[in-house]
Protein backbone atom coordinates (compact mmCIF):
# COMPACT_ATOMS: atom_id res chain seq x y z
CA UNK A 1 0.00 0.00 0.00
CA UNK A 2 2.92 2.31 0.82
CA UNK A 3 4.31 1.80 -2.67
CA UNK A 4 0.95 2.54 -4.31
CA UNK A 5 0.68 5.75 -2.26
CA UNK A 6 4.18 6.81 -3.29
CA UNK A 7 3.41 6.19 -6.93
CA UNK A 8 0.04 7.96 -6.72
CA UNK A 9 1.70 11.01 -5.14
CA UNK A 10 4.39 11.02 -7.81
CA UNK A 11 1.76 10.85 -10.57
CA UNK A 12 -0.24 13.68 -9.00
CA UNK A 13 2.85 15.87 -8.78
CA UNK A 14 3.74 15.15 -12.40
CA UNK A 15 0.24 16.10 -13.58
CA UNK A 16 0.28 19.29 -11.51
CA UNK A 17 3.65 20.25 -12.99
CA UNK A 18 2.39 19.65 -16.53
CA UNK A 19 -0.68 21.81 -15.97
CA UNK A 20 1.51 24.58 -14.58
CA UNK A 21 3.81 24.39 -17.58
CA UNK A 22 0.94 24.54 -20.07
CA UNK A 23 -0.59 27.51 -18.29
CA UNK A 24 2.68 29.36 -18.71
CA UNK A 25 3.08 29.91 -15.02
CA UNK A 26 6.55 31.09 -14.01
CA UNK A 27 6.52 29.42 -10.62
CA UNK A 28 8.33 26.12 -10.24
CA UNK A 29 6.54 22.79 -9.91
CA UNK A 30 5.21 21.65 -6.58
CA UNK A 31 8.02 19.80 -4.77
CA UNK A 32 7.61 16.09 -4.19
CA UNK A 33 6.58 15.50 -0.56
CA UNK A 34 9.32 14.17 1.67
CA UNK A 35 8.89 10.42 2.17
CA UNK A 36 9.50 8.56 5.41
CA UNK A 37 13.05 7.32 5.90
CA UNK A 38 11.77 3.74 5.73
CA UNK A 39 10.75 4.15 2.09
CA UNK A 40 13.10 2.48 -0.38
CA UNK A 41 13.99 4.88 -3.23
CA UNK A 42 13.17 4.92 -6.92
CA UNK A 43 10.54 2.19 -7.12
CA UNK A 44 9.25 3.72 -10.35
CA UNK A 45 12.66 3.45 -11.99
CA UNK A 46 12.74 -0.37 -12.08
CA UNK A 47 12.25 -2.01 -15.41
CA UNK A 48 8.91 -3.91 -15.53
CA UNK A 49 10.89 -7.08 -16.12
CA UNK A 50 12.42 -6.57 -12.69
CA UNK A 51 9.09 -6.82 -10.88
CA UNK A 52 8.85 -9.95 -8.79
CA UNK A 53 5.49 -11.24 -7.54
CA UNK A 54 5.01 -13.29 -4.38
CA UNK A 55 1.87 -14.61 -2.70
CA UNK A 56 2.28 -15.00 1.04
CA UNK A 57 0.15 -15.91 4.03
CA UNK A 58 -1.73 -13.29 6.03
CA UNK A 59 0.20 -14.03 9.22
CA UNK A 60 3.41 -12.74 7.62
CA UNK A 61 1.50 -9.55 6.81
CA UNK A 62 -0.38 -9.15 10.09
CA UNK A 63 2.84 -9.43 12.10
CA UNK A 64 4.65 -6.90 9.90
CA UNK A 65 7.37 -9.37 8.92
CA UNK A 66 7.26 -8.58 5.22
CA UNK A 67 7.38 -4.84 5.87
CA UNK A 68 10.66 -5.65 7.59
CA UNK A 69 12.12 -8.05 5.02
CA UNK A 70 10.81 -6.68 1.72
CA UNK A 71 13.02 -3.57 1.38
CA UNK A 72 16.12 -5.61 2.25
CA UNK A 73 15.49 -8.09 -0.55
CA UNK A 74 14.60 -5.36 -3.04
CA UNK A 75 17.79 -3.47 -2.35
CA UNK A 76 19.96 -6.59 -2.48
CA UNK A 77 18.56 -7.79 -5.82
CA UNK A 78 17.53 -4.46 -7.40
CA UNK A 79 13.96 -5.62 -7.86
CA UNK A 80 10.52 -4.40 -6.91
CA UNK A 81 8.42 -6.98 -5.10
CA UNK A 82 4.66 -7.13 -5.52
CA UNK A 83 3.41 -9.04 -2.49
CA UNK A 84 -0.11 -10.43 -2.34
CA UNK A 85 -1.38 -11.44 1.09
CA UNK A 86 -3.85 -14.33 1.07
CA UNK A 87 -4.68 -17.62 2.70
CA UNK A 88 -2.64 -20.62 1.59
CA UNK A 89 -5.37 -21.95 -0.72
CA UNK A 90 -5.65 -18.67 -2.61
CA UNK A 91 -1.87 -18.20 -2.67
CA UNK A 92 -1.39 -21.59 -4.31
CA UNK A 93 -4.14 -20.82 -6.82
CA UNK A 94 -2.31 -17.63 -7.76
CA UNK A 95 0.73 -19.81 -8.39
CA UNK A 96 -1.23 -22.18 -10.62
CA UNK A 97 -2.62 -19.27 -12.64
CA UNK A 98 0.79 -17.68 -13.11
CA UNK A 99 -0.15 -14.56 -11.18
CA UNK A 100 2.93 -14.87 -8.96
CA UNK A 101 6.48 -16.18 -9.25
CA UNK A 102 6.74 -17.73 -5.78
CA UNK A 103 4.46 -18.67 -2.89
CA UNK A 104 5.07 -18.68 0.84
CA UNK A 105 2.61 -20.96 2.62
CA UNK A 106 2.11 -23.24 5.64
CA UNK A 107 0.03 -26.26 4.72
CA UNK A 108 2.13 -29.36 4.06
CA UNK A 109 -0.62 -31.43 2.40
CA UNK A 110 -1.54 -28.74 -0.11
CA UNK A 111 2.10 -27.85 -0.69
CA UNK A 112 2.71 -31.51 -1.61
CA UNK A 113 -0.22 -31.46 -4.05
CA UNK A 114 0.99 -28.20 -5.63
CA UNK A 115 4.41 -29.77 -6.20
CA UNK A 116 3.02 -33.11 -7.39
CA UNK A 117 0.92 -31.26 -9.98
CA UNK A 118 4.15 -29.75 -11.33
CA UNK A 119 3.41 -26.15 -10.37
CA UNK A 120 5.90 -25.84 -7.54
CA UNK A 121 9.61 -26.62 -7.28
CA UNK A 122 12.52 -25.97 -4.93
CA UNK A 123 10.51 -25.95 -1.71
CA UNK A 124 12.53 -24.82 1.29
CA UNK A 125 11.28 -24.35 4.85
CA UNK A 126 12.56 -21.20 6.51
CA UNK A 127 10.55 -20.49 9.71
CA UNK A 128 8.11 -21.97 12.17
CA UNK A 129 5.86 -21.02 15.04
CA UNK A 130 2.88 -22.61 16.78
CA UNK A 131 -0.86 -22.32 16.86
CA UNK A 132 -2.95 -21.80 19.95
CA UNK A 133 -6.62 -21.76 20.89
CA UNK A 134 -7.63 -18.37 22.23
CA UNK A 135 -10.83 -17.57 24.03
CA UNK A 136 -12.56 -15.27 26.50
CA UNK A 137 -11.06 -14.95 29.98
CA UNK A 138 -14.22 -16.53 31.44
CA UNK A 139 -13.49 -19.71 29.41
CA UNK A 140 -17.15 -20.84 29.35
CA UNK A 141 -16.29 -24.27 27.86
CA UNK A 142 -13.59 -24.89 30.48
CA UNK A 143 -10.76 -25.81 28.08
CA UNK A 144 -7.74 -24.13 29.70
CA UNK A 145 -4.53 -26.20 29.46
CA UNK A 146 -6.24 -29.14 27.74
CA UNK A 147 -4.67 -30.88 24.76
CA UNK A 148 -5.86 -29.42 21.42
CA UNK A 149 -8.18 -32.28 20.41
CA UNK A 150 -9.71 -32.50 23.88
CA UNK A 151 -10.29 -28.75 23.90
CA UNK A 152 -11.91 -28.83 20.45
CA UNK A 153 -14.23 -31.65 21.53
CA UNK A 154 -15.25 -29.74 24.66
CA UNK A 155 -15.91 -26.53 22.69
CA UNK A 156 -18.09 -28.42 20.20
CA UNK A 157 -20.06 -30.24 22.88
CA UNK A 158 -20.66 -27.11 24.96
CA UNK A 159 -21.38 -25.01 21.87
CA UNK A 160 -24.04 -27.39 20.63
CA UNK A 161 -25.68 -27.38 24.06
CA UNK A 162 -25.45 -23.64 24.69
CA UNK A 163 -24.69 -21.71 21.46
CA UNK A 164 -25.48 -18.34 23.05
CA UNK A 165 -22.61 -18.75 25.50
CA UNK A 166 -20.01 -20.94 23.76
CA UNK A 167 -19.02 -19.97 20.22
CA UNK A 168 -16.13 -20.69 17.89
CA UNK A 169 -15.03 -18.38 15.06
CA UNK A 170 -13.22 -20.12 12.20
CA UNK A 171 -11.09 -18.49 9.53
CA UNK A 172 -13.27 -20.36 7.06
CA UNK A 173 -11.10 -19.17 4.18
CA UNK A 174 -9.24 -22.25 2.96
CA UNK A 175 -6.06 -20.95 4.58
CA UNK A 176 -3.31 -22.92 6.27
CA UNK A 177 -4.86 -22.02 9.62
CA UNK A 178 -8.23 -23.28 8.41
CA UNK A 179 -6.61 -26.55 7.30
CA UNK A 180 -4.99 -26.95 10.71
CA UNK A 181 -8.36 -26.37 12.36
CA UNK A 182 -9.88 -29.15 10.26
CA UNK A 183 -7.10 -31.50 11.35
CA UNK A 184 -7.81 -30.70 14.99
CA UNK A 185 -11.55 -31.40 14.55
CA UNK A 186 -10.63 -34.70 12.92
CA UNK A 187 -8.33 -35.62 15.81
CA UNK A 188 -11.19 -34.72 18.14
CA UNK A 189 -13.40 -37.29 16.39
CA UNK A 190 -15.51 -35.04 14.18
CA UNK A 191 -16.09 -34.87 10.45
CA UNK A 192 -15.71 -31.27 9.38
CA UNK A 193 -19.02 -31.22 7.49
CA UNK A 194 -20.73 -32.24 10.73
CA UNK A 195 -19.09 -29.32 12.54
CA UNK A 196 -20.19 -26.93 9.79
CA UNK A 197 -23.80 -27.99 10.15
CA UNK A 198 -23.92 -28.37 13.92
CA UNK A 199 -25.46 -25.04 14.87
CA UNK A 200 -25.05 -21.32 15.40
CA UNK A 201 -22.14 -21.77 17.81
CA UNK A 202 -19.80 -22.33 14.83
CA UNK A 203 -19.15 -19.19 12.76
CA UNK A 204 -17.05 -18.84 9.59
CA UNK A 205 -15.40 -15.44 9.30
CA UNK A 206 -14.11 -15.92 5.76
CA UNK A 207 -11.30 -13.49 6.60
CA UNK A 208 -7.63 -13.31 7.50
CA UNK A 209 -6.21 -13.98 10.94
CA UNK A 210 -6.34 -10.41 12.22
CA UNK A 211 -10.00 -9.74 11.33
CA UNK A 212 -10.93 -13.21 12.63
CA UNK A 213 -9.38 -12.38 16.00
CA UNK A 214 -11.32 -9.14 16.12
CA UNK A 215 -14.58 -10.93 15.30
CA UNK A 216 -13.93 -13.59 17.92
CA UNK A 217 -13.20 -10.88 20.46
CA UNK A 218 -16.44 -9.07 19.68
CA UNK A 219 -18.38 -12.31 20.17
CA UNK A 220 -16.24 -13.45 23.10
CA UNK A 221 -15.72 -16.67 21.18
CA UNK A 222 -12.94 -19.23 20.84
CA UNK A 223 -10.71 -19.30 17.78
CA UNK A 224 -7.54 -20.92 16.43
CA UNK A 225 -4.68 -18.51 15.77
CA UNK A 226 -0.96 -18.62 15.14
CA UNK A 227 0.83 -17.28 18.18
CA UNK A 228 2.70 -14.59 16.21
CA UNK A 229 -0.42 -12.88 14.89
CA UNK A 230 -2.11 -13.25 18.26
CA UNK A 231 0.75 -11.50 20.06
CA UNK A 232 0.99 -8.75 17.44
CA UNK A 233 -2.75 -8.03 17.53
CA UNK A 234 -2.86 -8.21 21.31
CA UNK A 235 -0.21 -5.48 21.44
CA UNK A 236 -1.76 -3.15 18.85
CA UNK A 237 -5.41 -3.71 19.81
CA UNK A 238 -5.84 -3.04 23.55
CA UNK A 239 -9.51 -3.93 23.29
CA UNK A 240 -8.57 -7.53 22.44
CA UNK A 241 -9.39 -9.38 25.67
CA UNK A 242 -9.03 -12.94 24.33
CA UNK A 243 -6.43 -15.02 26.12
CA UNK A 244 -4.32 -18.02 25.04
CA UNK A 245 -6.02 -20.98 26.70
CA UNK A 246 -4.52 -24.00 24.91
CA UNK A 247 -0.91 -23.80 23.72
CA UNK A 248 0.66 -27.26 24.01
CA UNK A 249 0.36 -30.10 21.53
CA UNK A 250 2.45 -31.35 18.60
CA UNK A 251 -0.44 -30.70 16.21
CA UNK A 252 0.07 -26.97 16.82
CA UNK A 253 3.41 -26.93 14.95
CA UNK A 254 3.21 -24.43 12.07
CA UNK A 255 6.01 -24.52 9.47
CA UNK A 256 6.41 -21.94 6.68
CA UNK A 257 7.72 -22.89 3.23
CA UNK A 258 8.89 -20.86 0.25
CA UNK A 259 8.20 -22.50 -3.13
CA UNK A 260 9.18 -21.35 -6.61
CA UNK A 261 6.59 -21.52 -9.38
CA UNK A 262 7.82 -23.94 -12.04
CA UNK A 263 8.57 -22.17 -15.36
CA UNK A 264 8.05 -25.44 -17.22
CA UNK A 265 4.42 -25.29 -16.11
CA UNK A 266 4.00 -21.51 -15.97
CA UNK A 267 6.03 -19.89 -18.74
CA UNK A 268 6.04 -16.41 -17.20
CA UNK A 269 7.49 -17.51 -13.83
CA UNK A 270 10.76 -15.79 -12.89
CA UNK A 271 12.61 -18.81 -11.55
CA UNK A 272 15.96 -17.11 -11.00
CA UNK A 273 14.46 -14.43 -8.76
CA UNK A 274 12.31 -17.01 -6.95
CA UNK A 275 15.41 -19.06 -6.20
CA UNK A 276 17.19 -15.92 -5.04
CA UNK A 277 14.38 -15.32 -2.56
CA UNK A 278 14.44 -18.92 -1.31
CA UNK A 279 18.19 -18.95 -0.79
CA UNK A 280 18.01 -15.54 0.89
CA UNK A 281 15.35 -16.71 3.37
CA UNK A 282 17.43 -19.71 4.46
CA UNK A 283 20.71 -17.79 4.53
CA UNK A 284 22.43 -17.38 7.93
CA UNK A 285 21.91 -13.60 7.77
CA UNK A 286 18.11 -13.78 7.43
CA UNK A 287 17.77 -16.73 9.76
CA UNK A 288 19.47 -14.61 12.43
CA UNK A 289 17.14 -11.69 11.69
CA UNK A 290 14.12 -13.97 11.99
CA UNK A 291 15.34 -15.18 15.36
CA UNK A 292 15.45 -11.59 16.61
CA UNK A 293 12.26 -10.30 15.03
CA UNK A 294 9.80 -9.33 17.76
CA UNK A 295 12.12 -9.94 20.71
CA UNK A 296 12.33 -6.27 21.72
CA UNK A 297 8.54 -5.84 21.63
CA UNK A 298 7.35 -9.21 22.91
CA UNK A 299 10.27 -10.70 24.77
CA UNK A 300 10.40 -13.57 22.27
CA UNK A 301 10.70 -13.95 18.48
CA UNK A 302 7.46 -13.99 16.52
CA UNK A 303 8.96 -16.56 14.14
CA UNK A 304 11.62 -19.14 14.83
CA UNK A 305 14.39 -19.70 12.26
CA UNK A 306 13.92 -23.16 10.84
CA UNK A 307 17.39 -24.38 11.79
CA UNK A 308 16.61 -23.77 15.47
CA UNK A 309 13.86 -26.39 15.53
CA UNK A 310 13.98 -30.04 16.51
CA UNK A 311 13.79 -32.31 13.43
CA UNK A 312 12.60 -35.11 15.74
CA UNK A 313 9.45 -33.19 16.62
CA UNK A 314 6.38 -34.69 14.87
CA UNK A 315 5.69 -32.85 11.64
CA UNK A 316 9.03 -31.04 11.57
CA UNK A 317 10.76 -31.14 8.15
CA UNK A 318 13.96 -33.10 7.79
CA UNK A 319 17.32 -31.41 7.28
CA UNK A 320 17.42 -32.10 3.55
CA UNK A 321 14.01 -30.48 3.10
CA UNK A 322 14.96 -27.12 4.50
CA UNK A 323 18.66 -26.48 4.69
CA UNK A 324 20.13 -26.90 1.22
CA UNK A 325 20.35 -23.80 -1.02
CA UNK A 326 18.79 -24.03 -4.46
CA UNK A 327 21.40 -24.56 -7.15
Amino acid sequence: MRKRLIKALSLAVAIAALITLIAGCTTGPTPIPTQPTTTTPSYQLHDPEQRFKVATTTSLYDTGLWYYLEPMFEEKHNVEMDIVYAGTGIALEYGRRGDVDAVIVHDRAREDKFIEEGYGINRRYFAFNYFLIAGPPSDPAGIKDMLPADAAKKIAEEGMKNPDVVKFVSRGDNSGTHSKEKLIWKEAGFEYDDILNSGDWYIEAGKGMGPTLIMANELQAYTLADISTFLAFKKTNPELTLEPLVEKGSIFLNVYAAIAVNPEKVKTAKIEMANNLINWLISPEIQELLGNYGVAEYGRPLFNPIASGDPNEPGFPTVDEYSQPVQ
